[in-house]
């Protein structure tokens, strides 16, 4: 059958041969989870702690959270299923004036995942223009890129600020997007906001920014902040001490707040613009009422001991950090926040490597070629308050192992050590 054939052709294709290999040779791919217990999963028989959670600030498990959806439900049901063009709970504009002030932005929108907002806002504000995408950008954002570019937008990669400086210079007249990550989503690491917003600024271009990572997490530099995190865990933004004029700030509530939602803080004139032009405000089912409930309620728990949490978060990310530099193991972060890459020696094979985590009961997130460059095949740790120091005593341990026996890359000259 053609469908079957198709399915061929996918498996063939050398773009999907590594995630093909690792959802057939391993137990990472497609896991089914029968039960979890704070931060340990069970899938089938075999209990494994889990270090892939992007949960970070264990709101998924917060009982207060969990408390209020109950009410919700039964005010909203299930699902409102209306298309937000058509009507919006009053859930909808209590988070975004909630969200504006926690951001210190002038508006904001929210809608279901941040791939959509991707794939429908920035060929919106792309228009005829130009969009400039860092090269180490999520493939969500080149994707939104792509479908820009098939709308009558010019596409270009960048990989340096210079190289930046260069395709700014030379962009033709119209509306020029720069697209890029704020905390990476691999590395863990934070860019220099403020010298990207320089360089836009100066060409009157416009900086569109996915923090995904960094929302929930860092946030506005204080004298009282618990954690180099800063406070609040309000963006990459007021972590930079940079103002909302000139930027596009992505983010969402599906990592930190554990909830099915994302936003955009912007000027409510575009506010505006986008109600009657992004498909998913005109046309998309809206998120669930649990995941809009479980947002509100993560706003009172991140102002009551958000950023006790974000300190415990810091300590124990910094324990793993500090053994894996004490190990002198290569890690690309050096930032300091809670994702933790940690590349596999070039002489490896991600599939043993991941059978040996299996065994000794570690679920992490695999990251294979051509997800990575070849130098960067690996794994990921993610850290989360939710965690404890005996789970982290236990990576320790395991990672003291595998570096014994030669699976992790050495330090490189010039990371952090």
């Amino acid at each position: 059958m053609r469908a079957e054939h198709l399915a061929t052709e996918v498996d063939l294709d050398p773009r999907y041969s590594g995630i093909a290999r690792l959802r057939t040779e391993t137990r990472f791919y497609d896991a089914v989870i029968d039960e979890i217990d704070g931060r340990r999963i069970r899938v089938g028989d075999h209990w494994l702690t889990d270090w892939a959670s992007c949960n970070y600030l264990g709101f998924d498990l917060e009982p207060q959270i969990i408390g209020a959806v109950e009410d919700q439900l039964r005010a909203w049901g299930t699902h409102p299923s209306w298309s937000r063009m058509l009507g919006n709970p009053r859930l909808y504009p209590l988070i975004e004036e909630r969200l504006a002030d926690l951001l210190g932005a002038p508006d904001t929108l929210v809608l279901p995942t941040i791939t959509q907002i991707h794939l429908s806002v920035i060929p919106v504000l792309a228009a005829q223009g130009t969009v400039l995408v860092d090269a180490r950008a999520h493939k969500t954002i080149w994707d939104g890129c792509v479908f820009a570019r098939a709308q009558g937008a010019t596409l270009s990669r960048f990989r340096t600020l210079d190289e930046l400086a260069t395709q700014l210079r030379s962009a033709p007249a119209g509306p020029v997007l720069v697209c890029m990550d704020g905390v990476n989503s691999m590395t863990g690491n934070i860019p220099d906001v403020g010298r990207y917003l320089d360089l836009c600024r100066a060409h009157g271009a416009v900086l569109y920014i996915d923090d995904a990572h960094g929302f929930g997490v860092i946030g506005e530099r204080r004298d009282d902040e618990t954690s180099p995190y800063g406070a609040a865990g309000n963006s990459i933004i007021r972590y930079a001490g940079e103002s909302y004029d000139d930027v596009v700030l992505v983010g969402g509530f599906s990592k930190a707040y554990s909830s099915l939602l994302a936003f955009l803080a912007v000027p409510t004139v575009l506010k505006n613009r986008l109600k009657a032009s992004a498909a998913p405000y005109l046309y998309s089912g809206p998120s669930p009422t649990a995941s809009l409930a479980t947002v509100l309620a993560g706003f009172d728990v991140n102002a009551e001991r958000g950023d006790k949490l974000r300190a415990e978060l810091y300590r124990m990310s910094m324990r793993v950090l500090n053994h894996v530099r004490g190990l002198g193991l290569f890690t690309p972060n050096t930032d300091d926040t809670p994702i933790i890459e940690l590349p596999i020696a070039l002489d490896r094979d991600l599939v043993d490597v991941s059978s040996l985590l299996w065994e000794r009961g570690l679920f992490v997130t695999l990251a294979p070629y051509p997800g990575v460059p070849r130098d960067q095949v690996g794994f990921r740790v993610q850290v989360t308050a939710a965690n404890t120091d005996e789970q982290i005593d236990d990576l320790n341990a395991v990672l003291s192992e595998l570096a014994a026996d030669g699976v992790f890359q050495e330090a490189r000259e010039g990371s952090a050590s």
